[in-house]
């Protein structure tokens, strides 16, 4: 199966840049499935109706969210009524939506997505992710009910990714990270046959900071003290994500690749 993952939407610049590629990348890259991490594509901040829409059109086959999953009210209610879109296992007991789906893709085979968030760092203390994860794991082995599996895991800090993609060797076919905007280096095939990477990126203008004007952030990181609201960069944006492709027996990856299409970042795709 051909999987393409794609990094943090951010704001109308990454909008833009999945409308127009996406499209045709399905088409010649053959693709049987995409994900797209869209918790950044409204201002920034969280996911409306309107533009989850614009996204799935484009041609993703589901939408991740992520720790922003509710910053725009709407999605507290659209995100029962549209099972595209999937929010953090551990997110909160009682928040509406789901944390994992199995999705059907091309030639009738299924791929179960799942996205968590990490704890280390980040702003308020979510459950733990790794006994979040554990059960839906051990209930869709890949390969079985599902030929592939993709973790999104959400989160500061690298070590509690690669964690993450460690914990889930052989259990998933792709854990790839997302939150940081920033791409890694270190896309690889792990020992059990999951394809990783520490952090897709972003769509997004990298001529930014994370995506953000660069004004503000500067600003306050300067002087310590804010003017204004943080606004997206709104320069050509960046394709960023992960390309796989995986055994539909044993739902093991066979390729992986970094994707860097456009934008200031153009190096490479499958």
């Amino acid at each position: 199966m051909r999987i393409l993952f794609l990094g943090d939407v951010m704001g109308r610049s990454g909008r833009a840049a999945v409308a127009e590629r996406l499209p045709r990348l399905r088409e010649e890259w053959r693709l049987d499935f995409v994900v797209v991490n869209g918790e950044n594509a409204s201002n920034g901040a969280g996911l409306t109706p309107e533009h989850a829409k614009l996204l799935l059109d484009a041609g993703a086959d589901c939408l991740t969210l992520g720790d922003h999953a509710f910053d725009q009210k709407a999605m507290l209610s659209f995100i029962e009524q549209e099972p595209r879109i999937i929010r953090p296992i551990n997110f909160a007991k009682l928040a509406p939506g789901r944390g994992f789906r199995l999705f059907d893709a091309a030639g009738g085979r299924k791929v179960l997505v799942a996205q968590v968030l990490g704890q280390v760092f980040m702003k308020r203390p979510f459950d733990d992710p790794f006994s979040a994860i554990d059960p839906v794991l051990k209930a869709h082995p890949p390969g079985g009910l599902a030929q592939a599996v993709l973790v999104d895991m959400h989160c500061e800090a690298t070590s509690e990714k690669m964690a993450m993609g460690h914990w889930c060797d052989g259990r998933a076919s792709v854990v790839v990270g997302t939150h940081t905007h920033i791409p890694t280096a270190d896309v690889q095939i792990l020992p059990g046959g999951t394809a990783y990477q520490s952090d897709a990126g972003m769509c997004g203008d990298y001529n930014s900071i994370i995506g953000m004007d660069r004004e503000e952030p500067m600003r306050r990181f300067i002087t310590g003290m804010g003017k204004g609201r943080f606004e997206p960069a709104l320069g050509e944006a960046t394709l960023s994500g992960l390309y796989v492709e995986t055994d539909d027996r044993t739902g093991k990856a066979t390729r992986s690749e970094m994707v860097r299409l456009g934008g200031r970042l153009q190096q490479a795709g499958p």
